[in-house]
C-alpha cells in the first residue's frame, strides 16, 4: 500500500473528479440556454458518498464525538460521480430547463467544494511531508 492509496486520498481524488465532471457539466448547460428541448443535467457524488459512509460498519472501531466525522474501517470503495438529467420540468416556452442564474450559482458552489478538496489534499501531503523529514 502507498501512501497515496489510503482511504482519505481516494475519498479525495473521487471529490476533485466529481467537481471536475459537474463544472463541464454545468458548463454545458449554460451553453445549451438556448437549444430548444435541452434538459439540464447535473452530477451526484456527496450524496453517494455520504450514503455510504452512513452504512459503513467498521470492522477496526474507534471513538467518533461527532456524527459528521469519517469512519474508521477498511471499506476502501469510493462511489463513482454520476450523471443525471432533470427530464421533468420546463423553463421556456422551447421545453428547455436551463436557469443560467442557477447554474451559475451552482457552479460558484462547485467552484468552492473543490478549491476545499484541494485544501484538503494539499494539507495531507504537507502532513507527509513533515512526517518523512522528521518535523
Amino acid at each position: 500500500m502507498g501512501l497515496l492509496n489510503s482511504v482519505s486520498f481516494q475519498r479525495l481524488q473521487g471529490g476533485i473528479d466529481a467537481a471536475n465532471k459537474r463544472q463541464s457539466v454545468l458548463a454545458n448547460n449554460v451553453a445549451n440556454e438556448d437549444t430548444p428541448n435541452f434538459k439540464r443535467s447535473d452530477v451526484s457524488f456527496e450524496s453517494f458518498l455520504q450514503q455510504q459512509e452512513s452504512g459503513i460498519k467498521p470492522t477496526l472501531s474507534a471513538k467518533v464525538t461527532d456524527s459528521r466525522h469519517f469512519q474508521f474501517g477498511t471499506n476502501r470503495i469510493v462511489p463513482a460521480a454520476v450523471v443525471s438529467t432533470d427530464e421533468t420540468t420546463s423553463m421556456n416556452n422551447n421545453d428547455n430547463n436551463v436557469d443560467v442564474d442557477r447554474e451559475m450559482a451552482l457552479s460558484a458552489e462547485n467552484q468552492l467544494r473543490y478549491s476545499s478538496y484541494i485544501e484538503q489534499m494539499n494539507s495531507q501531503i504537507s502532513m507527509m511531508r513533515t512526517v518523512i523529514q522528521g518535523g
